[in-house]
């Protein structure tokens, strides 16, 4: 039974790292999102500002064009960890099957185990029955 609890802590020990990559993934997809609105946000304030100031409209376009570059940066970013992040939660589904399945196993060989140890002390006991009904004879 010890090579079952040595998988199973095997499993248990990639289930959890897989649940701290996903976590960072995770983390990052979310500092990607916080900076692309900053982005937008940033964007909106300077359309406002050139509205007001002339001369602040004359480098609004250019200023636009970086910031479609930024986002577009940052939506491959997205897009790149919206994949990595659906690969890790497949890992991370496997890693809990496989270790279902290790303890299934183990429990299976538990249940075996008892079931062999009660075997054994019930064909004891009725040898000792027979062993006692023998002697009254």
């Amino acid at each position: 039974m010890k090579w079952a609890q040595s998988l199973i802590r095997i499993s248990t020990f990639e289930v959890e790292t897989l649940q701290k990559r996903l976590a960072e993934i995770v983390d990052l997809r979310v500092q990607v999102e916080v900076k692309m609105s900053l982005i937008e946000a940033e964007a909106e304030a300077e359309a406002l500002r050139a509205r007001t100031d002339a001369e602040a409209g004359w480098y609004l376009a250019g200023f636009r064009e970086g910031v479609k570059l930024r986002v577009a940066s940052f939506q491959a970013a997205l897009d790149a960890l919206a994949q990595e992040e659906a690969g890790a939660r497949d890992a991370l589904a496997q890693a809990f099957e496989e270790l279902k399945k290790y303890e299934q196993v183990a429990e299976n060989a538990k249940t075996a185990a008892a079931k062999e140890t009660a075997r054994r002390e019930t064909a004891a006991l009725d040898e000792l029955g027979l062993r006692r009904l023998a002697s009254r004879s």
